[in-house]
């Protein structure tokens, strides 16, 4: 049986309707909350672009589109026909024609709430939010929700949200991150706030180091040119990976509404010791897929991708150390890592614990053993190792041995994806999932004097082969204090 809706009926205006992020992921995920009862009946989708496509043109795109994604399976041909009875298409040229504006508005209906999705490059967010309130189609509960990246610096993101904020309050603004929707980083919260043996053991006496890591077996593919201008710091540390740190190290919020839990995480941001000088060099590596074999395939090396000649210091790969400087977290390295045509897909946090101070049992420092860890993807669960003993007479044998908790196991139910999530949080109006201007903003206060230390550098990115663990430099970044990434010592 559908559930019901917690939304209200709702227009959804997409701009950038027909492009690659909506047929993607976001009217796949519309399909599928509108199959499991989660959209009001009255909620339409208006996607907006300069394609001149009909409605039934865009409806044949969508109903591709969603038979396409691997999460459906369209069992019901009247749940696919009411989903793509929702939809409709307007033509707008932002900056051009303005015609297009009055189509929009006669698309809209008066009396419903408005969520105006931005799935275009950031650059244009002005200009269309301007063009919205200039129809007089911005009334006081439309809310507008922007994808990254927000910005390549602290000063052009600046400029991005005072252009929005211009025209929408800071409470209106959605500022997605799709990896803040995957159900393990929510399990995550709960994890920490609901279940009272961990919290005593979550601070610097009883946790050795921290690793966050987010691997991806795919190269850029057809995104060369947008790598080029941003690399894996900007595309993925200064937002997914500073997220996901912000989570595992904030401390437990008064209650879980938008702003304590993103007042935390704020505290989390201006908590990061600065990486700045020498530190730069000492405390991070950077790396650039080479050829190499994926999974028993021969891929193209990132200078080799098509689209013309490309940045040979442009980074695929990004490791660093992090320090939260303050009481609970004082020297606990946070390690990060991220990076393409690596040799595994995986994203995954790894709480590390310390040894126990003596030990009764010879041999015991086994490694793979108190490690925590909460795996995003693939196979989203918490896996728990521990020491237990090896069954049989004789000697006392010891060996890491885990607790598995599989979501998909134990619940038995489809997880929904990131977009699903987050896309019902913002047809209900609940931002809690979403980033404030201001951890944005801090979090460019902590990357930009990397990024800008790294072009002050006459090197270029260590270059490693795709499908490997990535850049020797990684390795000898956390093997300086005697550490090892999880995967190395992971039990078989």
């Amino acid at each position: 049986m559908p559930q019901q809706s917690a939304s209200r009926a709702t227009d959804l205006v997409v701009f950038g309707g027909t492009g690659d992020l909506s047929m993607r992921k976001l009217l796949p995920s519309l399909y599928l909350l509108d199959r499991d009862g989660h959209l009001d009946g009255g909620t339409r989708v208006v996607a907006v672009s300069r394609d001149g496509l009909t409605d039934a043109d865009l409806r044949d795109k969508a109903a591709s589109a969603v038979r396409g994604h691997h999460a459906v399976q369209v069992a019901e041909p009247d749940v696919l026909h009411r989903f793509l009875e929702r939809l409709s298409h307007v033509t707008v040229d932002v900056g051009g024609d303005p015609s297009g504006w009055d189509d929009l508005t006669a698309a809209l209906a008066p009396g419903r709430d408005r969520v105006f999705y931005l799935a275009v490059p950031p650059m244009i967010s002005g200009a269309i939010c301007r063009g919205l309130d200039d129809a007089g189609l911005v009334t006081p509960d439309s809310r507008v929700v922007m994808e990254k990246p927000l910005g390549r610096d602290l000063a052009s993101s600046r400029a991005v949200n005072d252009a929005v904020g211009a025209v929408f309050d800071e409470s209106r603004i959605y500022r997605i991150d799709h990896y803040l929707g995957k159900e393990t980083v929510q399990n995550l919260l709960v994890l920490r706030f609901a279940n009272v043996f961990l919290e005593p053991l979550w601070n610097s006496r009883w946790i050795d180091h921290v690793q966050i890591t987010a691997a991806e077996t795919v190269g850029v593919g057809g995104r060369r040119g947008y790598y080029d201008t941003s690399g894996a710091m900007r595309d993925m540390v200064q937002n997914h990976l500073l997220q996901l740190l912000c989570l595992t190290a904030m401390e437990p919020p008064a209650s879980y509404d938008r702003d304590s839990v993103r007042d935390e995480k704020l505290k989390v941001l201006q908590s990061l010791r600065p990486l700045t000088g020498d530190r730069v060099a000492e405390d991070t590596v950077r790396g650039q897929y080479g050829r190499g074999s994926v999974h028993g395939s021969e891929v193209l090396g990132y200078l080799d991708e098509p689209g013309g000649p490309a940045l040979s210091d442009t980074e695929t790969f990004v490791a660093l150390r992090a320090e939260v400087a303050n009481w609970r977290w004082a020297g606990v390295p946070f390690y990060l890592r991220t990076g393409k045509r690596m040799s595994h897909a995986r994203s995954e946090i790894v709480i590390r614990f310390r040894e126990v101070p003596h030990t009764i049992f010879p041999g015991t420092n086994l490694p793979g053993a108190g490690s925590l860890v909460i795996r995003l993807q693939p196979d989203e669960g918490i896996h728990l190792t521990m020491l237990a003993k090896t069954p049989g007479a004789g000697a006392l044998r010891l060996r890491p041995a885990p607790l598995e908790l599989s979501f998909a196991d134990t619940f038995a139910t489809r997880s929904p994806e990131a977009y699903e999530r987050l896309l019902t949080d913002v047809l209900a109006g609940d931002s809690t999932l979403f980033m404030r201007r201001d951890e944005v903003e801090a979090a460019w206060r902590w990357v930009d004097p990397v990024i800008e230390a790294w072009n002050g550098l006459s090197t270029t990115p260590e270059t490693y082969p795709a499908g490997s663990a990535g850049p020797a430099g990684a390795h000898r970044l956390i093997g300086r204090t005697g550490r090892t990434w999880y995967e190395e010592e992971r039990p078989r």
